[in-house]
């Protein structure tokens, strides 16, 4: 067969199989627990493991692997088959359970048992730890560890029918408490849990451990190459040797990669369903959160993830990406595909005293620059407008070359404007400013050859849409939030300016914008339409900044 070029380590290891007629056909799969929702990690192993299957022309499998119901849900089957699919992938056909092979599971662990190479065990989960040992001693052999067979296939049927409590007992392979590797000291293969599975209902009481049923399911599916993340490389002698037990023939190849570190966040679930569950954030979607379903309503899109994936590559050793990278995937991806409109978020308002009362006229906008097939719109220009508060300043230092008084700029896409009055309320604060316009200036150039240094945006006050936006940032202030100082926990580094809202104006263009649809504001960011927005209140989320602003933030630091 005609073997691709490789472009990392596991295509090199899937090339010498290939050439060594080890396989045929490449099967990969994706794994995921439904016990949360799927984050921008797994986004980069679902690109590794359904891209190796495009490009050898395999197969990848979608398999959950729900062993644990205690913290498993629907809702997290749901949302992981639609990130999968959002992305732009497809799993080869069912989606695939680890449930589905509790009975053949079942059966296997009694041939281990048979064999002897599994006990049933009575000893507590804190005894067993106990007795583990450390890295450098060895453990102590369990008093049930020599059990006969017979006893321990009658214990294990009746742990199986729901004779026994909850932690009562478990079913431990019997290998080498003297290991070095601490994974080979007996380890646990079922545990008792009473509790209603998603999909078996109560149909089972005794689950299987992550390490028992894995590797058989890869061995069931006909796996080629079981791709998983770099903590695992210490679990793959105990995933061979299971297999040793039970497999003929053809057996999965465990690979492990470095998972995906990502500065500013956490990647833990345990921490995700921490900050969602104690209202850090507004749930799995908070387009603060690294889930997949933030980043979609945040703005991200599917090439911006797929781009940052192969960005970060596939390495051996684990590191800590900037997510200034994938900030900067999403700012390439957009400037090519978003349309521009003129938004302003805190309005101030404008009153040109030379322009007539009534008229409206309509000035033409450019959609993207990138794009020429995006074509143009028409905005509408009246007597009051609406700029940026920030634009104006009624004292403004040395090189402020927006509107200040007696100062000149240029309005986007249209006339010159002077402002020539400013009005207050009786506290001080500037309320409005009176301007005089250049009606010779429409086209951005004067007749008389003067020019202006800046340019700033603007919406009709008569047409605008209210809107409001959400001005999301980076949810932590410290760079690795997993690394806890003493006496603090991650959630102390949560950023207290992470979601400002403000309640802005819009060119009427957006109004009835679909949810997800994404824009550039020109000056001031990428946002895109929230699915909370409908045809009575228009709603965004900021994506990014134009600009990497944390950057300057960390330079004048």
């Amino acid at each position: 067969m005609n073997i691709p070029q490789a472009t990392n380590f596991v295509e090199e290891i899937i090339n010498e199989d290939l050439k060594n007629n080890v396989c045929s056909t490449i099967i990969t799969r994706f794994p995921p627990e439904p016990n949360g929702y799927l984050h921008i990690g797994h986004a980069k192993s679902i690109c590794l493991n359904f891209g190796i299957a495009q490009k050898y022309n395999g197969k990848c499998n979608l398999r959950l692997d729900d062993t644990n119901p205690e913290k498993e849900d629907v809702e997290y089957v749901e949302s992981i088959k639609q990130d999968i699919q959002w992305l732009g992938f497809q799993w080869d056909g069912k989606v695939r359970h680890a449930s589905d092979y509790f009975g053949q599971l079942y059966e296997w662990a009694k041939v281990l048992i048979k064999n002897g190479k599994a006990y049933v065990c009575d000893m507590s989960a804190e005894e067993i730890a106990a007795t583990r040992g450390t890295p450098t001693e060895p453990g102590k052999e369990s008093p049930y560890r020599n059990r006969s067979v017979e006893e321990n296939l009658d214990l294990f049927e009746r742990m199986k029918n729901g004779e026994f409590p909850d932690g009562s007992k478990t079913l431990r392979a019997k290998i080498d408490m003297a290991s070095p590797n601490m994974h080979m000291r007996d380890p646990v293969m079922y545990r008792i849990k009473h509790a209603t599975h998603h999909r078996t209902g109560d149909s089972w009481c005794i689950y299987p451990t992550y390490d028992w049923a894995h590797g058989q399911s890869d061995y069931i599916e006909g796996i080629t190459h079981s791709i998983c993340t770099l903590e695992f490389e210490v679990h793959r002698p105990l995933y061979d040797w299971f297999l040793d037990q039970i497999a003929t023939g053809q057996r999965p190849k465990q690979i492990e990669f470095a998972r995906l570190n990502l500065s500013f966040t956490v990647m833990s679930k345990r921490m995700l369903l921490r900050l969602v569950q104690e209202g850090f954030v507004n749930g799995w979607d908070d387009p603060r959160m690294p889930t997949i379903a933030g980043l979609r309503r945040r703005g991200y899109t599917p090439d911006s993830i797929k781009n940052f994936a192969k960005l970060v590559g596939v390495a051996k050793k684990d590191s800590t990406v900037d997510i200034a990278l994938l900030e900067h995937c999403i700012r390439d991806d957009l400037n090519k595909s978003a349309n521009r409109v003129m938004c302003v978020l805190n309005p101030l308002k404008v009153v040109i005293l030379n322009y007539p009362d009534n008229d409206v006229e309509y000035v033409e906008g450019i959609n993207n620059p990138e794009d020429s097939s995006a074509g143009t719109r028409s905005i509408p220009f009246s007597k009051v407008l609406y700029i940026e508060r920030d634009d104006f300043m009624e004292n403004p230092p040395k090189k402020f070359f927006r509107l200040s008084p007696g100062a000149e700029v240029r309005l986007r896409y249209t006339y010159f404007i002077k402002c020539v009055d400013i009005v207050k309320d009786s506290s001080g604060n500037i309320t409005e400013i009176h301007c005089t316009y250049d009606p010779d200036t429409k086209d951005g150039y004067a007749p008389d050859g003067r020019k202006v240094k800046g340019t700033i945006h603007w919406v009709s006050a008569q047409q605008a849409i209210p809107a409001e936006i959400r001005l999301y940032d980076r949810l932590f202030t410290k760079e690795n939030p997993s690394e806890v100082e003493e006496g603090k926990d991650f959630t102390d580094y949560i950023n207290p300016d992470s979601l400002k809202v403000v309640n802005g104006f819009i060119e009427p263009y957006a109004k009835g914008a679909r949810p997800y649809t994404n824009f550039q504001f020109e000056r001031l960011g990428y946002f895109t339409v929230d699915p909370d927005s409908n045809d009575d209140k228009l709603i965004f989320n900021r994506t990014v900044t134009l600009k990497d602003t944390w950057a300057k933030i960390a330079q004048k630091e």
